[in-house]
């Protein structure tokens, strides 16, 4: 009996060791993300009367701010609908979301040395204030950007390859976010196309051939001597009994050319010439399958489970079809790792965060992510991508005076005409801007998202 005693007794000290535990655990590691989110109706009243921060563009234009309505505070959003899917929406009713909900804690001022000074102001019957966000984003190229995506569905990412910046992102169709509470029920009707989906970050698409430029580093990095070779392309490949098609027949064209006119036949070669190991380590050195940290939630991109072993599988992937699926970002990086010489730098979008005086709190440096590809291979895949658009499929994205990098992509999917596809960067000797443009349903990427991205990268250069 004394036994069992003993041994009830270590049961429970151990059983109350792991409640102390889990409590520590949520109170002294957890309690400050539990308190912060959004979910939290405890925030709610605090809102009330907090003059919640805003929220500007890189040269101080205001995307949101709060201003008093009678006796009641209340959320502006000047750009509307062009910044819908970035900076979000706070309602009492609905919650937040987009960079209202990331930063809300910040935004309330609830954080850091801010969250003491408001409780002494509260203490004082003071007015609590919130504390500011710095966007990289650039307003006059996101309403352009928005302007060009209208009609459309689809989604249009810039960033400047040398930092991270995100320079505009863009997702259509779009919704106003002062209205969100009033137009509830029309945003989520699926006749109305989804536009509440931030298409730019959340949109998973078949790539089509812009994955050719990770199948061209996974060649490169094997073999260099790719980029001198000659393709036969008779219009197909006939892997184990299947026959891979192209869009047309190329006959005998060199490794550019076959980027240019984006030959199936050559790619897929390429790719399965690598090997199933080589073309994975590639796309996972552009971050393809990885869950990628930023301001706001990433899809992940996803790689084909059953190319390993399956050579058509592996050569499907290799031009962008199959089970690969990517988000408009993640095509963005890539274009943006080529661009800085194989450097992938850390996407961000939070240039800063300022108290309500404007003294700067903390700053966002650029840092890299990935060493994507070495140096050498990324100017042979520039290279290429330069004589796309003046020779290729990617023309209609030139700049008069400008050397432009690009690659079009058509990527066939189950519902109607392929999405069309453009990635490239501007200036091609010295880049400013890489850009990422997905229109669904619209046919081959150099007819509609390639003139998108040409004129986004004009703009970007002052053209």
């Amino acid at each position: 009996m004394e036994k069992q005693v003993r041994l009830l007794a270590l049961v429970l000290s151990c059983l109350f060791l792991l409640l102390i535990a889990h409590l520590t655990y949520l109170q002294a590691l957890k309690g400050e993300e539990l308190y912060l989110n959004p979910l939290n109706p405890r925030l709610r009243l605090l809102e009330e009367k907090t003059w919640r921060g805003r929220i500007t563009g890189r040269e101080g234009e205001v995307w949101a701010r709060t201003y008093l309505a009678g006796e009641r505070l209340q959320r502006e959003y000047p750009l509307g609908a062009a910044a819908a899917h970035v900076v979000g929406y706070a309602s009492p009713r609905l919650g937040m979301t987009g960079l209202e909900a990331t930063y809300n804690g910040e935004l309330l001022g609830l954080t850091g040395w801010q969250g003491v000074v408001n409780r002494w102001r509260e203490f004082q019957n003071g007015v609590r204030r919130g504390n500011n966000l710095v966007l990289t984003l650039d307003v006059s190229l996101q309403r352009l950007a928005f302007r060009l995506l209208q009609g459309y569905r689809g989604a249009v990412v810039a960033l400047n390859p040398k930092t991270g910046e995100i320079l505009a992102l863009v997702s259509s169709p779009s919704f106003e976010p002062a209205r969100i509470e009033n137009a509830w029920e029309e945003l989520n009707d699926p006749r109305q196309g989804s536009p509440l989906l931030n298409r730019a970050l959340q949109g998973l698409y078949p790539p089509g051939s812009t994955l050719k430029l990770i199948t061209a580093a996974a060649a490169l990095a094997k073999e260099p001597g790719v980029s001198q070779r000659e393709f036969h392309c008779p219009g197909y490949i006939e892997i184990e009994g299947r026959k891979l098609t192209c869009p047309r027949v190329h006959g005998n064209i060199n490794f550019n050319e076959a980027l240019m006119f984006s030959c199936n036949v050559a790619f897929a070669q390429l790719a399965l010439e690598a090997g199933w190991e080589a073309w994975e380590g590639a796309a996972r050195s552009f971050a393809l399958g990885q869950k990628l940290d930023f301001e706001l939630n990433v899809a992940s991109s996803r790689l084909p489970v059953t190319a390993k072993g399956n050579p058509n599988a592996l050569a499907e992937s290799a031009i962008g079809q199959g089970e690969v699926v990517v988000t408009p970002l993640q095509m963005a990086l890539v274009a943006a790792a080529v661009a800085n010489d194989g450097r992938l730098m850390q996407p961000f979008m939070v240039a800063r965060i300022e108290d309500d005086k404007g003294a700067a709190l903390k700053v966002t440096r650029p840092r890299l992510l990935k060493l994507a590809v070495d140096p050498e291979v990324a100017r042979v895949i520039k290279e290429a991508m330069v004589a796309t658009v003046e020779e290729g499929t990617g023309q209609s994205a030139g700049i008069p005076g400008v050397r432009v990098a690009g690659k079009t992509g058509s990527a066939q999917n189950p519902q109607g005409k392929a999405h069309s596809w453009f990635v490239g960067f501007a200036p091609a000797e010295a880049p400013r801007v890489a850009v990422a443009v997905i229109v669904e349903n619209a046919g081959a990427g150099g007819a509609v998202a390639a003139p998108i991205g040409g004129q986004i990268m004009a703009s970007v250069l002052g053209r």
